[in-house]
């Protein structure tokens, strides 16, 4: 399947965008007191994000998990107010009540991000329901990470999700690593895709530093969604270059294995075959960097400059 020039590089932009934004965090993390709370970023592992969420359409849900920098601003989150929220400023997206593990983006069909390891494949399970219960040509994708998917939770989400056919696209990120522990350390099987068979449902694994492969196996279960056939599981292979959080030191990750798997970050790659396609100049990236990097900076400036609420806005906003 043929995916267009403007497509490809709209993933690239997204990819480019949750690097720059995530590499602002990261100097932002260092300065005590600038960022409350913790910090965990998808350093290497765009591609998911930013492949999926192009294959999605505007209407389409997203239910994200503490990793969730890329799929919101892939999913077309304002970096303003992601930016905002990330220091709990009232002109966030959500008024500085959530901060960066809590995120919410509503208007670009994020209604949340759970960071209950598991706990977003559930939540998924409700919102393809009621998709599909009010008859919306619409789907639900769910992100969880290799270490999520052997919780019950999950697998509770894909027993109901194939026994009532729902429009549900699990994506699994599996980046080696759960928290500390090695992918063989915590699972039995290589390939988790082969677990959707217990389902009766499809299950792909892709190259997840391939931003091409997930678009294409995204699009393809939306469509299986949309044509009434029900959930699918497409499990994409990347890596977490950084540590679990910004103040994990990583000593149980090999140096050497973290500088492989850089050399197949998924932002030259693409860059560097859109170039040798004619897609793009080098002149078109070097415009696309500086865009990133002016809209970051305009992200932090803006935060920075943004009240923080006041002690009582904590009462509004609230179910009961």
């Amino acid at each position: 399947m043929k995916i267009s020039a403007e497509k490809q590089k709209e993933m690239l932009w997204t990819m480019l965008l949750s690097r720059r934004f995530e590499d602002e965090l990261v100097e932002l993390c260092k300065v005590e007191g600038k960022i409350p709370g913790m910090t965990i970023l998808s350093t290497g592992q765009e591609a998911v994000g930013s492949g999926a969420c192009a294959a999605l359409e505007p209407e389409d849900v997203i239910i994200t998990n503490h990793r969730s920098h890329n799929h919101l601003l892939a999913k077309g989150a304002e970096p303003n107010a992601l930016m905002a929220e990330i220091y709990c400023k009232r002109t966030g997206c959500n008024k500085g009540k959530s901060g960066t593990l809590h995120l919410a983006v509503p208007e670009v069909n994020a209604p949340c991000t759970s960071t209950v390891v598991g706990a977003g494949p559930p939540i998924a399970v409700g919102q393809a329901f009621a998709q599909q219960y009010k008859g919306e040509q619409r789907v639900t994708a769910c992100f969880f990470g290799d270490g999520a998917a052997a919780e019950g939770s999950v697998h509770e989400a894909m027993n109901l999700a194939a026994l009532w056919r729902l429009p549900l696209i699990f994506i699994c990120e599996n980046n080696v690593y759960a928290g500390a522990q090695r992918h063989e350390e915590h699972t039995p099987v290589p390939n988790l895709a082969v677990r959707a068979a217990a389902y009766a449902m499809p299950g792909e694994t892709v190259d997840g530093n391939d931003v091409l492969a997930v678009y294409l196996a995204v699009q393809e279960a939306r469509e299986r969604a949309l044509a009434g056939e029900g959930p699918s599981l497409v499990e994409c292979k990347t890596y977490r270059c950084r540590g679990h959080g910004e103040t994990d030191p990583q000593h149980y990750q090999p140096r050497e294995e973290i500088c492989s798997w850089l050399e197949k970050c998924p932002i030259p790659r693409l860059r560097d075959d859109l170039i040798a396609r004619g897609v793009l100049t080098a002149a078109d990236y070097q415009e696309m960097e500086g865009r990133a990097e002016s809209i970051v900076m305009e992200a932090v400036r803006f935060a920075e400059e943004s009240p923080y609420p006041d002690p009582e806005e904590a009462l509004e906003d609230v179910l009961a």
